[in-house]
């Protein structure tokens, strides 16, 4: 099995999200599976010269984009097995950051474009090339366009990891940006309403849909969580599927984790305590093992819940918690964050920035992580937290109903909430806190135990990946 994977991210070359942590892990599991696997990405200025330095120049040829005559080169890198192609194009890539630009449309189809038209140049065809978002979303689009016998037994999947973001345009760009017929766009393939809808073309146009979690793959169909879309979802239901993902465990272990204050482990827990009243010492926390840490790290936005989490903030505050967030997102939000923070101080310790260095001490000192999403589809953070025996707090909305068992029942490992409100949110923390309280400590224990026990590695996503794929290049 070859597979060929696109995504606009990939760790650890580029992470803005959790786009680049699946795409910088799934494909070393499904090499594990036995899949030759090919990831290809952009070359962006923000790539460190320690990757540099390791790619090989493979060839250059130029991309047709419309009216334009694009420059492509093509640079690779192998890495634990996995071959990594980079396309270079000084004028689309070497800008930062990596998103936010006027021309995204633009950028983004010559991404695809020049996917499609080095396929046949790279000496190797795969049989499945699995896309990911909007950014990779005209990769099937185009490719429904060729003509050759080269491209007729090819087998395209698409991954929705977030369907809020679709890449709509206004349709003028149809020919002069993107260089597609009008028929795809009179048709409604490619068209939502009066604009032109990426995601859309990718949907109907790719062999398999996917989305991050099954159960993110059943709201999906609902108008609430279908961002407009739920009705193109329920047309293209028969070639759904919902797959949860995974973390890697090898970059996300506090036996080996250089980022934590302490090793530790499932079987000796005892260096969690350390890393707890060290992370209390640098937030300039009381040293007290008695009162819980409790956690976000997150964007700072609306539908990570952080609406209800700012509601609840002075509620929340009467609690004997401590209380540490850690992100970036809405303006709003973070002055509000910060402005707390100095009405409870030695209570609530707040970060604003992306840390990879303290996302893994707060991981790893924390007792509680909180997500009070209003969706998510699928979440890594709360399988990042139990892998360091933090208990996630979630609300039972997409993958987080599907990784978090909720208290008390006896495979248990973290809180759930069902409705998205501050009492909601405020009943359940403090149920947390009162189980951690308890005087019978083995309680908190045997549910943490539970917690870092739990099993998201890739393995067994993995192999549901390579099961989808071997279906649809049967299909034959």
């Amino acid at each position: 099995m070859k597979i060929l994977y696109a995504a606009s991210e990939v760790a650890p070359f580029m992470k803005t999200g959790g786009l680049a942590d699946v795409a910088g892990s799934l494909p070393k599991a499904l090499r594990n599976c036995g899949a030759d696997v090919r990831v290809i990405m952009p070359l962006y200025e923000g790539i460190s010269d320690f990757w540099r330095s390791q790619m090989t120049f493979c060839f250059h040829t130029y991309v047709d984009l419309s009216w334009r005559h694009q420059y492509c080169g093509l640079f690779m890198l192998e890495k634990d097995g996995v071959t990594y192609y980079f396309i270079d194009n000084e004028y689309y890539f070497k800008r930062t950051p990596i998103y936010g630009f006027f021309d995204e449309a633009e950028r983004f189809a010559f991404f695809s474009r020049a996917i499609v038209d080095l396929l046949p140049n790279l000496g190797w065809k795969p049989n499945v090339v699995s896309c990911n978002d909007w950014q990779t979303a005209l990769v099937s689009v185009y490719m429904r366009q060729e003509l050759g016998e080269f491209f007729r037994d090819i087998k395209t999947v698409f991954t929705i990891h977030n369907i809020e973001y679709q890449g709509m345009y206004a349709p003028d760009i149809l020919d002069e940006v993107l260089g597609l017929p009008s028929e795809l766009y009179d048709s409604g393939i490619i068209r939502y309403e009066n604009a032109i809808n990426l995601m859309k073309g990718a949907i109907y146009t790719s062999d398999v849909l996917t989305t991050v979690s099954q159960s993110y793959a059943n709201e999906l169909r609902n108008p609430y969580f279908g961002s407009g879309l739920h009705k193109v979802i329920e047309e293209n239901s028969f070639k759904l599927r919902g797959i949860l993902n995974g973390i890697d465990k090898d970059v996300y272990n506090p036996q080996t984790d250089e980022k934590i204050y302490c090793a530790f482990s499932a079987d000796d827990m005892s260096g969690k305590a350390i890393n707890k009243s060290e992370l209390q010492r640098e937030l300039q926390f009381d040293a007290d093992a008695s009162v819980p840490i409790i956690a976000c790290v997150s964007r700072l936005v609306s539908h990570k819940g952080f609406d209800i989490v700012s509601e609840a903030l002075d509620r929340l505050m009467q609690q004997d918690i401590q209380l540490v967030i850690l992100g970036m997102g809405d303006y709003g939000f973070e002055q509000r964050f910060i402005d707390a923070a100095n009405v409870y101080r030695g209570k609530l310790a707040v970060r604003i920035e992306y840390s990879d260095w303290m996302a893994a001490k707060i991981y790893a000192g924390a007792d509680m992580l909180l997500m009070p999403s209003r969706s998510e589809p699928c979440g890594l953070s709360q399988m990042i937290a139990m892998r360091y025996g933090t208990v996630p707090i979630v609300r039972e909305v997409g993958g987080l109903r599907d990784s978090v068992k909720p208290y008390p029942n006896e495979d248990s490992n973290g809180f759930t909430f069902n409705e998205y409100s501050v009492d909601a949110l405020l009943g359940t923390v403090g149920y947390a806190v009162s189980v951690y309280k308890d005087e019978d400590k083995k309680l908190w224990e045997s549910l943490r135990g539970r917690a870092i026990s739990s099993d998201y590695g890739w393995e067994r996503s993995a192999k549901e990946y390579m099961e989808m794929y071997r279906y649809i290049v049967d299909l034959n």
